[in-house]
């Protein structure tokens, strides 16, 4: 792998501008991307091109919550979600 790239890929992934994003890709950088092949390094550029709140929100969607709450909460949460979800494409 290009050492300059490198470099560049773990600088970019800890100065994102969002200290949330700064202590998950940072980290990830510095130990993950030695592992990921020449198209995952691809990727994980075009990944570093996205918006901080949008990657975030993505990110944090996929963690798992090994106690996730009452099943009320929960289903609050779905209820706020598809609120969200309808104004936003009543906005498109």
């Amino acid at each position: 792998m290009d050492e300059a790239r490198f470099k560049r890929l773990r600088m970019r992934s800890w100065r994102r501008g969002t200290k949330e994003m700064d202590l998950i890709l940072g980290p990830f950088s510095d130990s993950q991307l030695g592992a990921l092949s020449a198209g995952e390094l691809d990727l994980y550029e075009q990944l570093l091109d996205e918006n901080d709140q949008d990657l975030y929100l993505w990110i944090a969607a996929r963690l798992r919550d090994e106690h996730p709450g009452p099943q009320e909460l929960l289903a609050l949460l779905d209820r706020v979600a598809g609120h969200a979800q309808d104004r936003l494409i009543a906005k498109s």
